[in-house]
């Protein structure tokens, strides 16, 4: 009988793991360059802002005009009258609501003159020239002029005279005052409008220009104000000077006082 013989096991080779292949190793290795692209941006923004810095710098730096909170400088003492007009803008005491101005053009020689009356309201802004203060906004003016006895050409028309003793008014335009000493005061019966802007030069010498406040008294300031000018400073008779600041006070009164487009 045949011997059965054993059987051979065969060993079965190992079956290779798939762990040997990593893929999962190489994916981290592609790390993604997003920071750098982000970098890359923000220079751009800086500029950017840079340049809007430097646009807006001299916008600033050219304002004239006092700062908005002395607009509301218009309640002051009620003691105080006028000012002097540049001492008054220049410590922020100009109303910019409403006011009169007067200022003065004194012939050097003689007693020749002339008075502007200027009379403003809603000041938007104030400027410093080289001549003196210019106002953006609208108003009236009337003109005064004194001419002594002794001058030598009352035959011209006021507004045909040389620069510096013209008016812009013929005589027919004007209330004349004829004084004791023979000096007549000449009063325009309307004031003149002024639109957009006007200027008040800086006055020299004698002269001046004064800003009266709009007070309750406003009216018998001005009145007293041009009475002594008169008098004092143009040698008019008191008499004469008094009737000559009643008549330039009803005029403005009537005609420029702060009704209806002033209000």
């Amino acid at each position: 009988m045949a011997t059965a013989k054993p059987k051979t096991k065969v060993k079965k080779p190992a079956a290779k793991k798939p762990a040997a292949k990593k893929p999962a190793v190489k994916k981290p290795a592609a790390k993604k360059p997003v920071a750098k692209k982000a970098a890359v941006k923000k220079p751009a923004v800086k500029k950017t802002a840079a340049k809007k810095i430097e646009v807006k710098k001299p916008a600033v730096e050219k304002k004239t005009t006092p700062p908005s909170s002395l607009k509301h400088s218009d309640v002051l003492d009620s003691n105080v009258k006028s000012r002097n007009l540049f001492d008054a803008f220049a410590q922020g005491k100009l109303p910019f609501a409403h006011g009169y101005i007067i200022s003065s053009f004194f012939s050097v020689n003689t007693a020749y003159s002339i008075y502007e009356i200027v009379s403003y309201a809603g000041v938007k802004e104030i400027f410093v020239t080289d001549t003196g203060l210019q106002f953006v906004t609208g108003g009236k003016k009337l003109f005064i002029l004194v001419e002594p006895g002794s001058y030598e050409k009352k035959h011209e028309e006021p507004v045909s005279r040389a620069e510096g003793e013209k008016i812009p008014k013929r005589y027919n335009e004007l209330e004349i005052i004829t004084a004791s000493n023979q000096t007549k005061i000449m009063v325009a019966k309307e004031p003149n409008e002024t639109y957009g802007s006007f200027t008040v030069l800086k006055p020299m010498g004698a002269n001046f220009a004064v800003v009266f406040y709009q007070l309750p008294d406003v009216y018998t300031s001005i009145a007293s104000f041009f009475e002594k000018s008169l008098n004092i400073q143009r040698k008019v008779p008191q008499a004469d000077a008094k009737k000559a600041a009643h008549l330039i006070t009803s005029i403005v009164e009537k005609s420029m006082g702060f009704k209806g487009e002033f209000e």
